[in-house]
């Protein structure tokens, strides 16, 4: 395991594997190198790249847990990451991880193309938008302590079954999840501005001008696969590819094959 530290002092967790072009993955929400997919991805892609995996500010190893949180700051932090990396990367994000990805681009990072696996929007009125009061009723029970609600209040809005909620709440995981719970708000700042069910206002990842891959899920919501539509339109270079089979938690031998073509453009 390795460490940068960011344009504000704080300290970024990262580990290396692999050998060739460097590849930074980002994560999205709850996710960090010890719970979620990157570890695995890493794994099947580090015959092809360098592959850096990190903790998002706030989670894992790394620093950040109590500043105020400023999406700027996480640029910030990709942006060291790509420095360690020798200067330049391509930069792979899921999720709310792909949403950052998308404005670090757009930000000036120095990034030679960009991957985006299902950057969560409503652009239209196949779903409905992001309640208004969510983000504060998160926020609020991450401040009384109570991070199991923060937990369940987002796993039901993105869709998560009530019974599958039951049950995850007496499986390990569950501690994993309550203990990055104080990072949901931050998310949520990420990408509330794209949850309102009308699309961003034309050029908004005007910056993005690199070579961009959006990627869906073929089985997932017609609403996440409406959006990604969209973001592949709207990204300066953007392309979209729908992965056959395939949902949100999309599994690695799905996203390798694309990834490698892809990044070795």
């Amino acid at each position: 395991m390795g460490q940068v530290v960011s344009q504000d002092g704080t300290a970024i967790a990262y580990t290396r594997i692999g050998s060739g072009p460097a590849l930074i993955i980002v994560d999205g929400a709850l996710c960090h190198r010890a719970f979620g997919p990157a570890t695995k991805l890493a794994e099947a892609l580090a015959g092809h790249f360098t592959v850096y995996t990190y903790d998002r500010r706030g989670r894992g190893g790394s620093g950040g847990a109590d500043a105020p949180y400023d999406v700027e700051r996480e640029v910030e932090d990709i942006a060291a990451l790509v420095e360690e990396a020798g200067g330049s990367a391509r930069l792979f994000g899921m999720s709310s991880g792909g949403t950052l990805v998308a404005e670090a681009a757009h930000r000036g990072v120095a990034a030679e193309r960009i991957a985006i696996y299902e950057s969560p929007m409503v652009v239209d009125g196949t779903h409905d938008p992001m309640p208004a009061d969510l983000p504060a009723r998160v926020e609020r029970a991450v401040a009384e302590g109570r991070r199991g609600d923060a937990v369940k209040l987002f796993m039901r809005y993105v869709g998560t079954p009530g019974l599958v909620v039951a049950v995850f709440q007496v499986l390990p995981p569950w501690k994993k999840l309550k203990a990055v719970a104080h990072t949901l708000p931050n998310d949520f700042a990420l990408v509330g501005e794209f949850q309102r069910g009308t699309p961003p206002p034309a050029g908004r990842w005007s910056g993005a001008d690199v070579p961009a891959l959006v990627i869906a899920g073929g089985k997932s919501p017609e609403h996440m696969r409406n959006a990604q539509r969209h973001l592949a339109s709207a990204l300066p270079q953007g392309e979209l590819t729908v992965l056959p089979g395939q949902t949100h938690m999309v599994k690695p031998q799905a996203t390798v094959p694309v990834l490698v073509e892809f990044f070795n453009r």
